[in-house]
């Protein structure tokens, strides 16, 4: 059965605007006592009002244990994640939040090249603060609608990371767009990708990166959310609880969560749409049918894990080590 993950107690100690959409808040403990430490490309789990959990990656240097700081893009086609952070959560709050997780990691490179789409920049700020503090050959692409859209900006420039940072907004001029194919061509043969934003957009670099010829395990990506799957020829398959032996039917339409939830089977999630990677389970018998963007290929093509928030069997049954 998945582990709780430990959890904190934290203030909003400043919540500010960032850019059109876009809200930051500064996170600190209650008691006042150091935050647990974290390293650049991390995340934590927020309990935000309403009884929701979403990830948020720390945007802030991976040095401070003074605070934690996060930003919300407010999304029109939001579940309720980001509304509830802009519009319940306020400065002087306290929230429950989890202790940081890295499943997006640094890794030495001769060169290192970010690509942020929108919002997704916030994991890639901290890792540009640590590789322009270390001295690191490295380039920033950040990829907007519009200026009034691009939060960080002014932080950016007055930082040591301003002289790698290349902005590109959908409505400046071509002199400033994203040669894709360029900027993935001209590399060093150790260098590494790290790739964030919405899914279309990460679907595009990395496979400009493959046809490029980039090796999969130099590509570091990280989703924010899921793109729609298509369930049109979705049926029923059996799941096996293997510390039981009970078996459960998972019909179409419903998820294994949603479907076991209610034969007291819980599973720990959070973000319900296979990103985050807290409903992992090991898979004992049966093929999977993968549907998360958390696992790599590999460890798709192993069939030893699922997500079973979003994933299904190819089969009749899969047989759970739950």
């Amino acid at each position: 059965m998945t582990t709780a993950q430990e959890t904190l107690q934290v203030r909003v100690v400043r919540k500010q605007a960032e850019a059109e959409g876009i809200a930051s808040f500064e996170l600190a403990r209650t008691d006042g006592a150091p935050l647990p430490a974290f390293s650049a490309g991390s995340h934590i789990d927020v309990h935000v009002p309403g009884g929701l959990t979403r990830q948020y990656s720390l945007c802030n240097s991976a040095g401070e244990q003074h605070r934690y700081r996060i930003a919300v893009l407010r999304d029109a086609a939001s579940r309720g994640g980001s509304a509830g952070m802009h519009d319940a959560v306020h400065e002087g709050d306290v929230i429950t939040i989890s202790t940081p997780r890295n499943h997006f990691e640094l890794h030495p490179a001769q060169r290192t090249l970010l690509l942020a789409g929108g919002i997704g920049v916030t994991p890639l700020l901290c890792m540009a603060e640590r590789l322009a503090n270390t001295g690191a050959d490295f380039t920033l692409h950040y990829c907007t609608r519009s200026l009034a859209r691009t939060a960080f900006t002014q932080e950016i420039a007055a930082s040591a990371m301003a002289p790698h940072v290349q902005v590109h907004t959908d409505e400046g001029g071509p002199e400033q767009k994203l040669d894709l194919m360029a900027v993935l061509a001209d590399v060093a043969p150790d260098a590494r990708l790290y790739v964030c934003g919405p899914a279309g957009f990460i679907d595009h670099v990395v496979n400009t990166a493959k046809n490029l010829g980039w090796p999969a395990d130099r590509i570091h990506l990280e989703y924010f959310g899921a793109p729609a799957q298509d369930t049109s020829g979705d049926g029923e398959f059996e799941v096996r609880i293997a510390s039981t032996g009970s078996t459960y039917t998972i019909p179409a339409g419903i998820s294994i969560v949603d479907a076991l939830r209610p034969q007291g089977v819980d599973i720990m999630t959070s973000c319900e749409q296979g990103v985050c990677g807290t409903c992992l389970t090991r898979v004992l018998e049966g093929e999977v049918d993968h549907r998360d963007m958390y696992l790599t290929d590999e460890e798709r093509a192993s069939n030893e894990q699922c997500m079973p928030c979003c994933s299904r069997a190819k089969g009749k049954l899969l047989v759970l080590d739950l």
